[in-house]
């Protein structure tokens, strides 16, 4: 009761007009930035932190909440329309958004993406709301053990995105496992796979990956195919903008799901928003009626994954809040800007600054509001991209990526970076290697790799201990279970088949 009333006051600062103009810059700034591939929240509150000295606190961090919501709407925008994922968390999105859109049914996909980013958020931010202290103290019971099971599942998990060839899809998987080696040992502090480029020591960077393979390799791979192309006509604008009533019924039990696998696991210090979406998309893909459809444009792998990444915001800011943990670049830079008002971060925020942390959760409610009116209507203006003639399109594209990279790093090593990863999605697209799991592997490897290496530090060599620890047990039972499930059933079907043959 007393988190309601704070609750309530918190609304009382946020609806004023001062308050509520800068929640709306907030969430205006931040859809355009998720639209904008390579350049994110973090960085764009970083270029604003000079602010914190003129601007009040309560002001500057509805702007920077609006910032970061707003650029997890935008980032499904291009990741549908153009398969140039804004965000690494809308990666997934684009799987089937974008197949969507080829066959003109980029209305429902983008109402759906905004939609369930809506739901999931208030879920998200009602779950801030009055569960911080228990979810917060499951996060904590997660150490490298559970982290590494964590990763197994997940790695489990890619078999949902492995595209038509299992085999091109695991080629593709391990190729980005091994990119994510590069860079320095965080156990040894040694260099690996950096070829003497000082820029490699920090890692390859997952949106420049993400940009080259998807954005600079779908425009390099439509300029090789030729105007003549039969190809060259896959983006139509055609049927409704909005959703159908089939469509509503496909897409409400994806987004209720999503965002119980983003809010949690987006609290947890090495969650982040990559891994429920891909966990989302995996569930609706088994638990779809139209499993067939995945692929091709299942407006489930749509719904799923936005709510997940949505949710999984929300979860980021818990930890921040209660704790004074940044889980994420944002977070992180959220946190400087506390410190640039003396405010310190951790147990004690909420009774020493209550009145600045419930007007930011009342805030967050106000800006998913915001975010819905702002994108709704925008439908039919994205859809309109997609009537832009596709050389004039995907060029811009290519200029659009390659000024997002250098603007996020001023590092034209980077650029070159950019376009490495797009010949790659340019040969891989031409050979059918899906770019998906090069990805979801670079993601992951490293988190995996550093989960488990503690772990073994931590039990002196003993494999067991992620077999013997209560959590990280019971998850890689699961995680077997579905590796080992699926054949099994499958061989069952056929010898029953065989049986009612014979």
């Amino acid at each position: 009761m007393e988190s309601f009333e704070s609750l309530m006051q918190g609304f009382t600062v946020a609806l004023q007009p001062m308050t509520l103009l800068y929640g709306f810059l907030g969430c205006l700034v931040g859809t355009l930035i998720g639209v904008l591939p390579g350049i994110g929240p973090a960085l764009t509150i970083a270029l604003l932190l000079p602010l914190t000295f003129k601007v009040p606190a309560t002001a500057m961090f509805v702007l920077f909440a609006g910032i970061y919501y707003g650029a997890m709407y935008g980032g499904s925008t291009t990741s549908i329309l153009l398969n140039t994922p804004g965000e690494s968390a809308t990666i997934v999105t684009s799987l089937e958004g974008n197949k969507m859109a080829r066959k003109g049914r980029a209305g429902p996909a983008l109402a759906t993406a905004a939609i369930g980013s809506f739901i999931a958020g208030t879920i998200g931010t009602i779950a801030l709301t009055f569960f911080a202290p228990i979810v917060v103290d499951v996060a904590l019971a997660f150490g490298p053990a559970e982290y590494f099971s964590l990763m197994v599942l997940a790695l489990i998990m890619v078999s949902a995105v492995l595209g038509n060839s299992a085999l091109r899809g695991l080629i593709s998987l391990f190729a980005g496992l091994l990119f994510g080696l590069v860079g320095i040992d965080l156990q040894t502090g040694q260099a690996r796979f950096t070829f003497g480029q000082p820029e490699l020591l920090d890692g390859i960077e997952v949106t420049i990956a993400a940009v080259g393979l998807f954005a600079i390799g779908e425009a390099l791979y439509l300029a090789w195919q030729g105007k003549e192309s039969k190809n060259s006509e896959v983006l139509k604008v055609s049927g409704s903008l909005w959703l159908s009533k089939e469509d509503w019924k496909r897409s409400w039990k994806p987004w209720i799901r999503g965002a119980f696998f983003g809010f949690p696991i987006g609290a947890m210090p090495a969650g982040g928003a990559e891994l429920p979406t891909l966990l989302s998309y995996y569930t609706e893909k088994k638990l779809s009626k139209n499993p067939e459809e995945f692929g091709h444009g299942a407006i489930e792998g749509v719904a799923g994954p936005e709510a997940a990444n949505n949710a999984a915001a929300a979860g980021v800011l818990m930890p921040l809040l209660t704790l004074g943990i940044p889980t994420s670049a944002t977070a992180a830079i959220m946190l400087s800007a506390f410190e640039s008002y003396g405010i310190q971060v951790g147990p004690q925020l909420f009774t020493q600054q209550s009145g600045l942390v419930w007007t930011l959760i009342a805030s967050l409610y106000i800006g998913n509001v915001i975010l819905l009116i702002l994108n709704l209507p925008l439908v039919g203006l994205w859809v309109k991209l997609l009537k832009i003639p596709p050389p004039w399109l995907y060029a811009g594209i290519i200029v659009i990526s390659s000024a997002g990279v250098y603007g996020s790093s001023n590092s034209a090593f980077d650029v070159g970076l950019l376009f490495f990863f797009g010949l790659l999605g340019f040969v891989m697209r031409r050979y059918d290697f899906p770019a998906a799991p090069m990805i979801i592997g670079l993601i992951l490897g490293p988190m995996a790799e550093q989960s488990m290496r503690q772990a073994m530090t931590i039990s002196q060599g003993q494999w067991d201990t992620f077999f013997t620890r209560p959590i990280s047990g019971s998850i890689m039972v699961i995680a077997i279970t579905l590796l080992v499930l699926p054949p099994i059933i499958k061989l069952l079907k056929v010898k029953r088949i065989g049986n009612a043959i014979c």
